[in-house]
């Protein structure tokens, strides 16, 4: 392929470009704010599910503290019931004192069914104040992702508006170079990990930065002034200094 000497050096000029726009990219793909929102969405999901096995636990104590009432209100309608019974005098001694008896153990029963309602609304008041907490401890964790987001997109905006000045100034300088020079520059850079044109500096090529061979330097001094050269080592486009 031949092009201008001059033409060849222009796409040192878009090599420059499109190593300023890959070092953006890169530095939008590093923004820190990446990092801290991913682990503050992580710790978001973490809570949210601790919050719902919390809701699930609370559901299960108000059945059960339900329950431990419907429990309670026989025995205390049985002992209440009894006990009129015992202060109208309407029983004869024998089941007077089988009353005042069972008042007795209807008693023990409602401590007993009490102490385990007491147990029951404890737990349920522990679990109420571990939610309130998560969801505190959430609701920071969503705040401080809204932060780290806007100052993500922020930047992202900043960098995006670099990125397209200099695609910009590429287009147009790549506009006045061969459309088929061009091509080959891309296709060289695409897998050559983003540099396609180096400069032959001496007998080294900046793109890898290996010293060509003696027959390398012969051939690169015997060509013409517009012929483009490429790298034995790595192939890239090398363009001479005038």
């Amino acid at each position: 392929m031949k092009v201008p000497l001059l033409s060849q050096q222009k796409l040192l000029e878009v090599q420059a470009i499109d190593t300023t726009i890959a070092q953006c990219e890169h530095r939008q793909k590093s923004l820190p704010e990446h990092a801290e929102i991913a682990a503050g969405q992580k710790k978001r999901r973490v809570l949210s599910e601790n919050i719902v096995a919390l809701q699930t636990r609370l559901a299960d104590l108000e059945v059960a503290l339900a329950a431990a009432e419907e429990d309670l209100i026989p025995v205390r309608e049985r002992k209440a019931r009894n006990q009129t019974r015992v202060d109208e005098g309407a029983a004869d001694p024998k089941a007077l004192q089988a009353l005042i008896d069972e008042i007795g153990n209807l008693g023990r029963r409602i401590e007993t069914l009490e102490d385990a309602q007491l147990e029951l609304m404890e737990q349920l008041e522990l679990v109420q104040g571990e939610k309130q907490a998560l969801g505190t401890a959430r609701t920071e964790v969503e705040n401080g992702l809204r932060k780290l987001m806007a100052a993500r997109d922020e930047q992202t905006a900043v960098i995006e508006t670099e990125i397209a000045a200099a695609m910009t100034g590429r287009n147009q300088i790549a506009a006045e170079l061969p459309s088929d020079f061009v091509v080959l520059y891309d296709k060289i850079r695409a897998r050559a990990g983003g540099i396609g044109a180096a400069k032959l500096k001496g007998k080294r090529c900046q793109g890898c930065q290996l010293e060509a061979t003696a027959s390398a330097v012969e051939r690169y001094l015997n060509a013409a002034a517009d012929d483009v050269l490429r790298c034995e080592e790595c192939d890239r486009i090398l363009v001479r200094e005038s």
